[in-house]
């Protein structure tokens, strides 16, 4: 039995184990190829995790694990996370472990290191993930593949030209990752705006959600609430996509990027691919107390769910709209019941189309086996300080920077304020939480 887990029997005995946020933190997000351009991923989420060691006193100390992850990851790191935990000021013998849940891998984390605490497993880690698109790995040609691998099993000079002799000169160009779903080779983009005229939401509906979450993000920026969630990087000290100047006409007067005839999706009702890492503090509730760290909110429960969007009956990130019913039936709660909600803006459209799913009587018969129309949001509680909208997606950091967010917004309203979170992800996948503040 490890010293950190002993440590925690002893002390907490045969009491219910809670998992609760501590803390969190994140870079600002820099706009890709820019102010992060020469950090590598690992680099990324060295640093955050460094930030936070730094702001709960953590160096040289070993933790029970680390859970991370990144979308967009080399090759030859066979564990981004255990090395970056090993760069990092955290004791070298802390475990890690890479998690990917595309742009749900921190939530995943998140849910995967609390599910540990509850269980005993451990008493405290870090969730988190980091992306950069500065940093995308770059894939060569199968048919480059197989000289290299015939090149390098080669024996003599003239097998080694041997096994070069096929290749023509389109074979040498590199190959960039498709972000783009495999079985119908259509990018997210192009996935929502399939979605978003299914549900007719308008480009104006869009651009007025846009500005709200630029507005939010930069008033909390300007009141300072980011100062313990964030610290700066290379100079950068907001996040590079907020435009806090951005109108009504000059989002009206941008060129549409995503669907055909009557498209509505634009660059500024979409949300930007960025540099960035997000990494949150997780702990048995006792463990926290006794070393006097912030106790923000526990990890009440958390659902994953997928749809079949590959043969079109569902949207590509309508499984959130799936994860969250399921997740309050559980615990015998009402989308009302919150103070909160953060609802991940992949795109405007995908915040829209969500709500207006759940408000919609027959869908949620016809779809989600519900008994009626699943409910309504207060839009004055949803993603108050903004998202990914303004402060832009590096993809596995943004559940890291919702949940630490979301986590603080609670702990200031009082024990007992409860936050949902929705996250869509790839391959019809999504991650839903419920957080209450202690």
């Amino acid at each position: 039995m490890s010293s950190e887990h002993a440590e925690s029997t002893q002390s907490t005995g045969a009491r219910e184990r809670t998992a609760v946020v501590v803390g969190g933190n994140r870079m600002p997000f820099a706009k890709a190829r820019g102010s992060y351009a020469a950090d590598s991923t690992q680099d990324l989420l060295t640093a955050a995790l460094d930030g936070l060691v730094a702001r709960f006193g953590l160096a040289g100390q070993r933790l029970g694990e680390v859970a991370a992850g990144a979308v967009l990851k080399h090759g030859t790191l066979l564990n981004l996370t255990r090395e970056a935990v090993l760069s990092s000021a955290l004791a070298p013998d802390t475990p890690a472990v890479d998690l990917q849940q595309a742009c749900g891998t921190g939530l995943e984390a998140t849910i995967y290191i609390s599910n540990k605490i509850r269980l005993g497993q451990i008493d405290s880690g870090i969730a988190g993930g980091a992306d950069s698109i500065s940093d995308t790995p770059l894939e060569v040609s199968p048919r480059l593949q197989r000289a290299l691998l015939r090149f390098n099993s080669a024996k003599s000079p003239q097998a080694k030209l041997a096994a070069l002799a096929d290749l023509r000169l389109n074979d040498l160009a590199p190959i960039p990752p498709l972000i783009a779903e495999p079985r119908t080779g259509l990018s997210m983009g192009e996935s929502q705006a399939v979605t978003t005229a299914k549900w007719g939401i308008s480009r104006a509906a869009q651009d007025e959600y846009a500005l709200g979450s630029h507005r939010k993000l930069a008033a909390a920026w300007e009141s300072g609430f980011f100062d313990d969630l964030v610290t700066p990087r290379r100079g950068v000290t907001r996040d590079e996509s907020l435009r806090p100047d951005t109108s009504l006409e000059k989002l009206a007067a941008l060129p549409t990027v995503f669907g055909g005839p009557g498209a509505t999706m634009t660059a500024g009702n979409s949300s930007p691919l960025n540099d960035g890492a997000a990494v949150v503090l997780l702990a048995e509730e006792q463990w926290a107390r006794e070393r006097r760290l912030p106790v923000l909110a526990r990890i009440v429960d958390a659902e994953v769910a997928s749809v079949d969007y590959a043969s079109g009956k569902e949207g590509l990130l309508m499984a959130p709209v799936h994860a969250v019913p399921r997740l309050l039936a559980r615990q015998g709660m009402a989308l009302q019941d919150f103070d909160l909600y953060e609802i991940h803006e992949a795109f405007a459209a995908t915040v829209l189309v969500t709500l207006a799913a759940w408000a919609d009587d027959d869908y949620c018969r016809r779809t989600l086996g519900l008994p009626g129309a699943f409910g309504t949001i207060d839009p004055e509680k949803l993603n108050v300080t903004g998202s990914s909208l303004a402060a832009g997606h590096p993809f596995a950091a943004t559940g890291g920077r919702i949940v630490a967010t979301l986590a603080k917004l609670l702990a200031a309203r009082g024990p007992g304020a409860r936050g949902l979170i929705s996250i869509c992800a790839a391959g019809g996948q999504g991650v839903a939480a419920i957080l209450e503040a202690m």
